[in-house]
């Protein structure tokens, strides 16, 4: 099971590693942007068309910063980044249903988050944009619920 983990891992990181290298040779036809979501004009690196699942230190890698684990559970892995740009975490699910659990939580604190496949990037909103140029994934706003 371990084995079958690792060489998964492995093909991601080195599809990850060659995403770059295949896109930039790419006749940028448009269909990438119909594929990801994105309309044109968007100025995004080809990483953002990633959509699998991935690692807090793979997000970490392609935003730049060395991440600090800090939480490591069943449920959820979190990551703490420390930049000059500013300070964000990065969450990975095994599910996609755990990460849905996690945003319903979320909106009680209201705010953006930049969601993927099975990860949220909590980030002050100005750095968000900037992230989806390199992870791709989507801005959610969440609404504050009023308490009663």
């Amino acid at each position: 099971m371990v084995r079958k983990l690792s060489r998964g891992a492995a093909a991601l990181v080195v599809g990850l590693v060659a995403l770059p290298l295949v896109a930039g040779c790419s006749g940028g036809d448009g269909d990438d942007d119909k594929a990801s979501g994105k309309s044109g004009g968007d100025e995004s690196s080809p990483v953002a068309a990633v959509v699998a699942p991935a690692k807090v230190e793979v997000l970490a890698q392609l935003t730049g910063c060395k991440v600090k684990i800090r939480t490591e559970a069943e449920e959820l892995r979190e990551g703490v980044c420390h930049t000059t740009a500013g300070d964000y975490l990065i969450t990975t699910f095994p599910k996609e249903e755990l990460k849905d659990t996690w945003l319903d939580a979320a909106s009680i604190y209201g705010g953006k988050y930049l969601v993927g496949p099975q990860w949220v990037i909590t980030a002050p909103p100005k750095a968000l944009k900037g992230m989806k140029a390199k992870v791709g994934g989507t801005v959610h706003d969440l609404s504050k619920v009023s308490g009663s």
